[in-house]
């Protein structure tokens, strides 16, 4: 892996599983790393920690709740007000819940905080990483994507959420990938490449946020899975190997390009999945 001196990344999602593991791995690089997190005391708690474990005193967070679009502009504006430059961008925040919730903006939970915030903050910090290329962005999916389709007529899920959630967790996994694979098009010879992955079933808290069922669920489909790190070690990949170094639009697994489902290469879903996203988020940029 290359070393990161003299290079800033950010990181949603930071101080939990393989979030907080890819930013400690990022700092040991030497990397100057800023991660978001919703909890003031957790996140100062993660920074102190990484700053301890990795030997880098250049670590630094943003407190915000990734699911308000407020939020997502206060937190982009809160970066630029400290950096001009930004040379990986890992949009790993995310939750499943398994009952349909809506955020301060009245939109479904899941959908907005697993897709919305991707791609409202990848947006309004594209001139940033435009001005720092060759620079890379780097979205964490999943393989719930398999199988599921956006829903245009019922993409806030008032309709059908899905058996515990799992509905709208695949909807919004799959749109992680056809944003990556629309806005790759979007950067071709700007120096930014984007490129999105599948970091395996992790032994990490995620899904635990919710009760019941899911709450006994997850840990016993969890004691089967990988290690944090080992869950870590695609997105560490995609966003400092010289291997990947010009790859652009593609999704991983374990470290290698694979394809994903049939549904996540259909460009005009794609388009319009870009549109809906742009009218949600308020967004009178457009990117080129």
């Amino acid at each position: 892996m290359a070393a990161l001196n003299g290079k800033t990344v950010l990181v949603t999602g930071g101080t939990n599983g393989i979030g907080k593991v890819t930013a400690l791995e990022l700092a040991k690089m030497g990397a100057t790393v800023v991660i978001i997190g919703r909890n003031t005391t957790k996140t100062e708690e993660t920074v102190a920690e990484i700053k301890q474990q990795s030997g880098n005193s250049s670590v630094e967070s943003i407190i915000a709740d990734l699911s308000s679009i407020a939020e997502v502009r206060r937190a982009a504006d809160e970066f630029r007000a400290k950096h001009n430059r930004l040379h990986i961008l890992i949009n790993n925040a995310g939750a499943m819940f398994t009952q349909r919730q809506e955020t301060v903006d009245g939109y479904e939970t899941t959908f907005a905080l697993n897709h919305l915030a991707y791609f409202l903050l990848t947006d309004l910090l594209l001139d940033i990483l435009k001005a720092s290329a060759p620079a890379r962005i780097v979205n964490v999916s999943s393989d719930a994507h398999k199988g599921a389709k956006i829903n245009f007529d019922d993409v806030q899920h008032e309709q059908s959420y899905g058996s515990m959630g799992m509905g709208a967790y695949g909807e919004s996994k799959i749109a992680n990938i056809m944003f990556t694979y629309e806005l790759a098009r979007r950067l071709q010879g700007t120096g930014i490449t984007v490129n999105t992955l599948h970091p395996g079933v992790v032994r990490t808290g995620f899904g635990r946020n919710n009760g019941g069922l899911m709450r006994l669920i997850m840990p016993l489909v969890q004691r089967f899975g990988i290690s944090e790190a080992q869950g870590a070690q695609t997105s560490v990949y995609l966003a400092t190997s010289p291997e990947v170094e010009g790859v652009n639009g593609k999704y991983f697994d374990k470290s290698k390009a694979v394809q994903s489902s049939p549904e996540s290469y259909d460009e005009a879903a794609q388009k319009r999945l870009w549109t809906l996203s742009e009218q949600l988020t308020g967004l009178t940029e457009k990117v080129r």
